[in-house]
């Protein structure tokens, strides 16, 4: 296994960054995917001089088997659900079933947001540059549920930034944005960990903290 790429997610940020630092003055905004996502984003916003906002997304598992990955859903100011259609049909799962897991998990990042933004309203992403950002893919369900969510918002560019991904996640979105900024790219990526040396889990505290100090105009 190749030793990790970068220190911590503060550090996998600023090295996105410098990498994105074409973006600063092009009214940009930055999205993350909490919680992992936002210390990556973080840095970028600050770098950019550029709003950070979030963009949640939830997987949807099947039923009496909550781990398996049926699709994934996205809030923003229009929500949106991406499914797998091959599973959902394998399993047979009902409309009424997704509607109302889609429902669910909504109603779960409705709260999410309240605790983290508190009232803050979203940032507009019409006409603009937007970016959003994850501290890894290894798969890209949930992103791709993420990244429609943002294309409907009708922003003048939408990219994707993450300092690792598997290459066959990268593949799949690829039709998704305008752009991906991959910094490592790594085949036999099982956890987005791997590339960590250190890769603890984000505290709602800390996604508080850095929502607060983060650009927002």
């Amino acid at each position: 296994m190749p030793p990790p790429m970068f220190a911590d997610r503060t550090d996998a940020g600023r090295k996105l960054a410098e990498r994105l630092k074409r973006q600063r003055g092009q009214h940009a905004v930055v999205l993350a995917l909490p919680r992992g996502g936002v210390p990556v984003a973080f840095e970028i916003a600050q770098a950019l001089n550029a709003p950070l906002d979030l963009l949640f997304a939830a997987k949807i598992g099947a039923p009496d088997q909550p781990e398996l990955a049926v699709g994934a859903i996205a809030d923003g100011a229009q929500p949106q659900r991406v499914l797998n259609d091959e599973i959902v049909e394998a399993l047979n799962i009902s409309a009424e079933y997704l509607a109302a897991q889609a429902d669910r998990k909504l109603a779960e990042i409705a709260r999410r947001r309240r605790r983290y933004l508190g009232d803050r309203p979203r940032v507009d992403l019409t006409g603009r540059t937007v970016i959003l950002v994850d501290d890894g893919i290894a798969t890209g369900a949930t992103v791709r549920a993420a990244l429609r969510a943002a294309r409907r918002s009708a922003p003048r560019r939408l990219l994707l930034a993450v300092p690792v991904a598997s290459p066959q996640a990268l593949r799949s979105l690829a039709a998704e944005v305008d752009k991906i900024v991959c910094l490592e790219p790594l085949s036999d990526l099982a956890a987005t960990s791997m590339a960590y040396r250190e890769f603890p889990q984000v505290s709602d505290s800390e996604v508080i903290s850095l929502m607060q100090r983060a650009p927002t105009a």
